[in-house]
């Protein structure tokens, strides 16, 4: 495997590419193999605020098309691929970690709580 950075994927800066190795994703490579989706579901879960503009950047960029090319019909199924990896992601979250903790966890100052433990 190539270590190519996320950068270099059109439409996805410096900080995309910081935001995704934070999650595990630690380039193009891998961004590629899991896809959109899934990507952001891990951006999600480490307590990156929803942005359904950042989804869509990263959909049109992982097909190589400018982050402005989506119109239409295509842009209204993206909005509800986009609202049901949100709902997934707020039905599944740690509701016994405050928002500072999700927040200090999310910048590696803390460790990610693993499902179903209490401390």
């Amino acid at each position: 495997m190539s270590d190519t950075p996320i950068s270099s994927i059109r439409n996805l800066g410096p900080a995309t590419q910081s935001a995704l190795i934070r999650a595990g994703i630690p380039n193009a490579e891998a961004l590629r193999a899991i896809g959109a989706d899934a990507a952001y579901t891990r951006l999600l879960q480490m307590g990156t605020r929803p942005h359904f503009i950042g989804y869509y950047v990263m959909v049109m960029g992982l097909q190589g098309r400018p982050w402005n090319d989506c119109k239409g019909a295509e842009k209204i199924a993206l909005r509800a691929r986009f609202d049901a990896l949100k709902a997934n992601v707020d039905s599944t979250k740690d509701k016994g970690r405050s928002d500072l903790e999700a927040a200090l966890q999310f910048f590696g100052v803390v460790e990610r709580r693993q499902p179903g433990s209490t401390s």
